[in-house]
Order: structure tokens, then sequence, then C-alpha cells
């Protein structure tokens, strides 16, 4: 970088060649230039003038954020000219209809309203404008617009175009009529919204103010408290505005990795539901037909004493636990812990099965680790996108608002997947494959890739093993057979593939698509595949990319919430970790490998499994065929939940525990990127509620056990970090700010961003694996002739558990609905928002439909959100036999107007 330098009041400042005045000076720690209209990494306008400074030699003043810095510029901040001239503009601002913004608290933090203070502007000179007709609306009980405190500083259409890339924001009319307008001038409610938020964030007065916190508190009167989301995986740093100990308002952490500030709809107006009077707020035990309340001793006794009768009667492996994605990491040890340790099995499972249990499975199996190989950093930077199985604006917002921005700078993106999801409109290629038809697609893609020697041979002599035996396999999958399986054209088939190895390196990003199928293993595989044929591991922009839907799938299967590994994945059936474990945790544990979630429903029924401790899922919601998940929970002989409402699931329970949740515990999360991060505690939980670990470790002390860590940082420091090697290095000191990205093994080690570099695969060399394609288990027929796949929408996460209980966000979305083709509802006789009813062999539901060219004919297309049009009445229970995964992507289905 070709660095020179400027004087800025008598100091002498580097700059960076492309800095503005602005960016040198606050980089050098200069604070004295003021901004409006300036939003950090996007284009400067220059519009508001507040930021004028004074350069020696010049006539007029610069606007700082906007005026590039120039070697030997001498430049004064806050002269006698530069003073006035800001005080004029502040004056003229107020003026245009912020003239009551001394008294204003519509936003707490008004930027406007500080500048008054700052230069002691009791009341604008200037004249106020006539009465004009401001409009004023409150959308979604979520944001408020008041454009008659609107400055024209344009920072909203900036961060909404730019930042989010969701371009819902504009500029509109012209002269003295021009306004902040979304779609045709409508309200937000009625347009493209989708209520980031992040206009909110950039607003600098109290046009836009999120409604939950307007009127809660100035700065002065709140504490901003740094944390990491509760939602999708990506891992969202946060700052939560707290006052009296409750959360008023969330804005992105503006430096925080990785999201750099922003927020999605979920994690910016998500929070609320920590607040709800459903809360479970006491111990529960059934009585009749229902539950009576109970002390903790009394609750803690009568589990502690029915798991000593069952495992004297029946053995520790008629017992079996189901760990919770969604809460801290030193929860998830802690259970593990307790049933291995306490009761003797390694029958300890979480919704990773449901989920990335394949994505575990297959990349172990050829990289020899099952975690996200790089970082969302690189999503910025990257050239090449390769997305299949994913969509990500609705399930990873954030992580997708950095893969739209590479794309506004040049990047190729390609997308696979057989819907047209939003990011299909920014792709180079947009390849509509069929649901279930990744095996084939990618050999296809391969099969290019080596009869037209475009794969990087070096790379794969170097650093891979395996090849003969998937060129002779791939060689069955020509172009025209993969297409054919695929449902694209053969010319499609090769463009991508062509594409794929025209730029290196390329990023392959995948999600549920790829891995909720009866082959989601193999359907990972293949991507690991692809990626070390065409040299894309071990490099940054590169590499294979699952992201995780909870936000702590990661952390869980990272803490050995699984039936087959110790925390940090040291294997059950390794003597030699076995062994360790031992001696550090005291007692002789069991050799062989624990039940999966399936195993463990399908137990309840057969016996098996006496006693089920469920942590915080909600089984009869998420598990595919909600009957028979019904009948397995309701022939459990006793079944123990934690959690922090009541559920579908909770039904089913003899106790119940009361959790802390999110916000009211201290404790760490992993992000998909392999980042630990730090959860923070702000709130007291309600009643007698009580942090996770906490019930485990009474429940080990009624078992005999007296563990010695008594919150979160001391399981953490005092034993996982002794316990599991890649995460050795990390400390809660360590990840006071931004987290670490593991492996970490050492306390002088600054994380690892990118894996199996230099050809080096944790397992050695990288395994391609021959792999054929197989058809999803339930296929179209007469009967059932049309495909259904499920998936997540934006404005809601898995059971609506928490989301269900946010202002605003019911709004957003009240119902499911059927997604179907024009083609599928004209043949139907459907409009968008008639009722259809969808049957399959497991069952039906009744919804309304809605029509949209984002689904190919033939697809329905639904979630598993909402417990009256739940997509689990219908999927199928079949399972990946490797990871016991269940194919929620694919079921054949009837659809008919209702």
């Amino acid at each position: 970088m070709n660095k020179s330098t400027l004087n800025i009041d008598g100091r002498i400042v580097d700059y960076i060649s492309g800095e503005t005045i602005l960016e040198a000076a606050r980089r050098a720690g200069i604070y004295t230039i003021p901004t409006l209209c300036h939003l950090k990494d996007t284009k400067p306008t220059g519009s508001c003038r507040v930021c004028v400074v004074e350069v020696e030699g010049w006539r007029t003043l610069a606007p700082a954020c906007a005026t590039a810095a120039a070697a030997g510029m001498v430049i004064k901040t806050d002269s006698e000219r530069v003073t006035a001239a800001r005080k004029m503009v502040i004056e003229l601002l107020l003026a245009s209809g912020n003239h009551n913004c001394l008294i204003c608290e519509a936003n707490g933090e008004c930027e406007l309203q500080a500048l008054a203070y700052r230069y002691n502007i009791p009341a604008p000179s200037f004249a106020f404008p006539p009465e004009t007709p401001y409009h004023l609306e409150d959308n979604k009980n979520l944001i408020r617009r008041d454009l008659s405190k609107c400055i024209m500083c344009g920072r909203c259409v900036r961060a909404c175009k730019e930042r989010q890339v969701n371009n819902a924001i504009s500029i509109g009319y012209r002269g003295s009529h021009n306004k902040i307008v979304t779609m045709a001038d409508s309200s937000y409610g009625d347009s493209d919204c989708v209520f980031c938020g992040e206009c909110v964030q950039a607003c600098p007065v109290g046009a836009l103010v999120a409604l939950k916190s307007v009127g809660l508190g100035r700065p002065w009167e709140t504490t901003k408290v740094r944390t990491t989301c509760p939602y999708c995986g990506v891992g969202c740093q946060q700052l939560l505005h707290v006052r009296n100990g409750k959360i008023i308002k969330v804005t992105g952490a503006e430096d925080g990795a990785p999201n750099k500030g922003r927020l999605c709809v979920k994690g910016r107006f998500g929070y609320d539901f920590i607040y709800s009077p459903d809360r479970l707020t006491t111990p529960l035990i059934k009585s009749g037909d229902g539950f009576r309340e109970a002390s903790w001793d009394e609750a803690l006794d009568l589990v502690a004493g029915k798991i000593k009768e069952i495992v004297a009667k029946h053995g520790p492996d008629a017992c079996a636990g189901i760990s919770c994605a969604r809460s801290i990491n030193e929860d998830s040890y802690q259970m593990q812990k307790l049933f291995r340790v306490a009761i003797g099995t390694n029958n300890i499972d979480h919704c990773a099965r449901i989920c990335h249990a394949p994505t575990v499975a297959g990349l172990a199996a050829s990289f020899g680790s099952g975690a996200m190989t790089n970082s969302f950093a690189d999503f910025a930077k990257a050239k090449m996108f390769y997305i299949t199985g994913s969509n990500m604006t609705e399930a990873h917002p954030v992580a997708a608002t950095f893969v739209k921005n590479a794309v506004r700078n040049g990047a190729q993106l390609i997308v696979a997947d057989p819907r047209r999801v939003k990011l299909a409109e920014f792709a180079d290629i947009y390849a509509p494959i069929k649901v279930g038809s990744d095996v084939a697609f990618i050999n296809g893609l391969m099969h290019v890739l080596i009869t037209e020697n475009l794969y990087d041979k070096d790379y794969v002599e170097r650093c891979c093993t395996g090849f003969e035996a998937l060129k002779a396999k791939v060689m069955e999958y020509p172009p025209e057979r993969a297409a054919a399986i695929a449902g694209v054209s053969v010319d499609m088939l090769k463009e991508v593939a062509r594409r794929l190895a025209s730029v290196k390196p390329a990023i392959l990003i995948y999600t549920l698509g790829i891995t909720e199928h009866t082959c989601g293993v193999h359907n990972v595989m293949s991507c690991a595949n692809l990626q070390m044929l065409l040299g894309n591991v071990g490099f940054e922009c590169g590499g294979v990319n699952p992201i995780r839907g909870q936000n702590n799938v990661q952390g869980a299967c990272d803490m050995g919430a699984l039936p087959n590994v110790y925390p940090g994945y040291q294997r059950v059936e390794d003597p030699a970790a076995r062994a360790k474990f031992e001696v550090a945790w005291g007692v002789k544990l069991p050799e062989k490998n624990g039940l999966m979630i399936p195993q463990m429903i399908e137990g309840l029924t057969t016996g098996t499994i006496k006693f089920l401790y469920v942590f915080g899922e909600n089984l009869a919601n998420a598990e595919p065929d909600i009957r028979h998940a019904e009948h397995c929970l309701a022939s459990a002989e006793f079944l123990v939940c934690n959690d922090i409402f009541p559920t579908e699931t909770t039904r089913f329970a003899d106790v119940i525990f009361p959790a802390a949740a999110w916000s009211e515990d201290d404790g760490t999360f992993a992000s998909s990127e392999r980042r630990v991060s730090r959860v923070r505690k702000v709130s007291e939980p309600p009643g007698q509620a009580k942090p996770n670990w906490w019930i485990f470790k009474e429940l080990a002390k009624r078992l005999g056990h007296d563990w010695t860590s008594n919150n979160g940082q001391e399981i953490w420091d005092n034993e996982v970090s002794h316990l599991a090697p890649i995460l050795a290095g990390i400390k809660y000191y360590r990840i006071e700010e931004d987290g670490l990205q593991w492996p970490v093994p050492s306390l002088d080690h600054p994380g690892t961003c990118i894996m199996h570099q230099d050809g080096c695969f944790t397992c050695g060399q990288g395994r391609f694996m021959a792999l054929d394609w197989t058809p999803p288990a339930e296929v179209p027929d007469k009967d059932y002739p049309m495909v259904l796949s499920t998936g997540r929408r934006l404005f809601h996460y898995h059971t609506r558990t928490q989301t269900g209980r946010c202002l605003g966000l019911n709004d957003l979305l009240s119902e499911e609905t059927a997604d179907i083709s024009p083609a599928d509802a004209a043949r139907l006789g459907v409009k968008t928002g008639e009722p259809v009813r969808v049957r399959s062999r497991r069952g039906e539901v009744k919804v309304k439909a809605r029509v949209t060219e984002e689904v190919p004919p033939g697809l329905v297309w639904m979630s598993f959100h909402f417990r009256e049009g739940n997509a689990n009445w219908l999927t199928n229970p079949v399972f990946d036999p490797i990871s016991q995964t269940a194919e929620l992507k694919a079921c054949a289905v009837q659809i008919e107007k209702a």
C-alpha cells in the first residue's frame, strides 16, 4: 500500500492511497470531524456538508468524507470558518422539519441532536417551512417512519442498497419534493422490504426508529452489552442496549466479526421472546392430565431416583439424552458429561442429526474434519461462488449480503437449486436441478472437468487420494445422463463446469438442501470431490462451506453432544481418547458408540429406551411424520424436558425444568466458521428458572458426582479447553471482543481462518469418494404426483418457540403456505391466498396457496414453523444410512383446492 502523510490540526498523519480525509483522520484516532451523511464502507456523497474542513490554499471548504487525502495537505478541522459553516448547516437541518429536535426522544441516539448541543444551537435562526403533510407510518410493530424528521442524508438508501443489497429504498421525486421512498412510494409493509432494520441503524435522526425502543432511554440511561445472536449459525455480533436490566434495542456491532454491524430481521427484532409471559418459571411434575408446581429439590430428586431405578433394572443404555443446539456450549458439554459420567452411556445426541450430521460425517471422511473450511470474511472478497441447496437470503441473510456485495464487485455466481431462490436473481447461471439430483449433477460436472482436462492435476496428484476410482465412476455420468437426471440442459451443465474451472479459487457454499436426504452424506462428499478436483481447498475464498442452521449446532458438535465422539471430536471407540477422559472425569467410560436421535425415538416404542431427556428441542414439531413422533413420545416410560416455554414436546414430559434463556446466562456459541464467541448475561431468568449447566450439575450430584465448576467460564477454561486440543488456546479472556476460530492449539495461536492449507488435510491427503446417484426414497406416482420439499422462511425460526413470541414477527408472517408454480396453480384453479389441501401417505394439512415463479411445476414447498400447517405432518421418516438424517427435502404428495 502506498503511504504518505498530511497535516491535521498540527499533527502529522499517515494516509493510505485512496483514503478520504475523514478516513485518514479516524484511522489516526482524530474524531473532531462530525458527520451525518457518512456511512462506513459505502460510497461517500458529501451531501450534508457538516464534515467540511479547511484545506490550506483551497478557496472553499472541503467535505472530508468525499475528498481524497493528498500528500502535504494542511487541514484544520475546527477553525472559526469551519465552525461557522457547520453551525449554519445544522440550523438549516433543524429548520427543515426538526425544530423540536432538542427535546425529541424518538431516537435515543440522535446524531443531529448531539451536534445541536455540541455547537450550542438553542433554536434555528431560519424560518420554519410551511406545514407539510409529512408521512408517518408504523410498520408491522417493528419500524416507525417519520419523514418530518428526515434530513435526506441518504444513509438509509446506501445501507439498503450497498450493505444489505436489498434495494428496497431509494430517493424519489425531484428538487424540493424529493424524499425517501419504497416501491412505488408505498409503505414499508406493502413494499419488498425484508425488515432487516439496517436503515434504522443507519438513520442519524428520528426518521427511522425501532418501534420497540421508542422513548425507552437516552444513551446515558442505557448500557451496551456485546453478545452473539441466538438465531442462525452465522454468529452475528450484537450490541444489546439495556436499561434497568432489560433489553430495549439491538444493534449490530459495527466492527464485530463476522457481520460488521449487519443484522437480519430476527437478529435485530427477535429478542423480546425472553420477556414473554409464557415463560416456564418453576419446576413442574406431571399430575393427572396436567402438571403441578414443585420445588427444585423435589423435581431433581424424582428424576435422579428414576434414573437410578432404570439403570439398576435395565442398564445405563436404557437412558438417552438430546442436547440443545440453541443453548451455550457449556450446557451441551455438561449434558454429555452427565450421560457419560453419571449415567454411563454414550446415548447423547442433538439436532445436528436432523440437519448437518451428513456434513460432520461427509467432510470428516473426505477431509478429516467435518467443519466449514473457510471464513465468512472470504465471502465479500471471493471471485467465484458455487451455491447449491441453500436459500441464503432467508436462512442466512447476513452471510448472503456479503455474497451480493461480491457479485456487485464483479464476482461470478452459480446457483444450483430446485427453487429459483432470491440469489438466483444475482447469478450468472441459475441451474434449476431437480430435488435429490445433486450427486448426478456434480458427477456430470466432474466428467466435463476431467474429459476436457480442466481440473487441477498438480493439486490432485500432490494432495489427494482415490482419483482413479473417482474418474472411473464419473465416466459413468456423461453430461447427457447427468443432465437428464438433474433436469437441466447438457449445454448448461457443461457451461457450469467450464465457468467453475475458469476462476481459481472458487468458493462452494451449501446448507440443508444438500444434507437432508437419504443420500445426504454422499451429497456432502460430492461437494468435497468437486472442490478437490478443482484444487480449491486450503485457499482463501475457496473451500467447502456448510452454513449451520441454528446458532450453536457447531458448538454442540464441538462439545461432544454426539454418540460417537467426546469434546473436540475425539472418538469414543479410540482407547487412547477414552483413557484420557476416564482420567479427567474419574470414571470408567462406556466403550461403544451410543444411539442417534431416530434410534432413541424408535426405542421408546420398542422399550429399549426407558428414560429420555430432551433439552430445548421440540421433537413433536421438528421430526418427520409428526403423528409417529408423538406416538413415540407418548410411549416413553419417563420423559424429562429442560425448556424456556411449554412446547408441543413438553406435553409428554413427566418432569419439566424451567431453564435460563439466551442473555440470561454467560457462555459461548460456536458459529459455522468455527468461531467461538461470547454470549453475555443481561437479564435474570424469570421466577425459579436456572441455567441448564446448573440443572445437569445438580442431577450429577444426586447420582454421586460432585463437579466443581460453578459457571460457564469455569466449565470452559478449566475443563473444555483442557480436554479438547482444537480448543486448547481459547480462554474467555481471549474472546472478549471477536472470538477465535478453531483449531486454536495454544494460547499464542491466532486461530485458523482457513483449514487444510498447503495440501495438508486433517486426515493427511484429501480423499476422493466414488459415488453413485440414488433417487429419493419416495418419488412421485399417479396417487401422489408431486414432490414436497421443505425448509425455512425468513421471518421465523425452527418451530417458532422463540419468534412466535416476538412482537412484530408474526405480523410479517402469520401462517404457513404451500408454495406452488403458476402452472400448477392454473391446473388446480387456485390463486394466491386460496386454501389448498396437501396430502402425503402420512397425513394432510390445509393451508393457503402461494403462487410464485420461485417454484417449478411439480414441486410444492413448505416450512415447519407453524404447528397447524407444519410440513412435518407430511414428511417421510426415512434416513441417510450413515448419518441417520431424515429426508426432509423430498417426499411424494398430492394437492387439491380445498
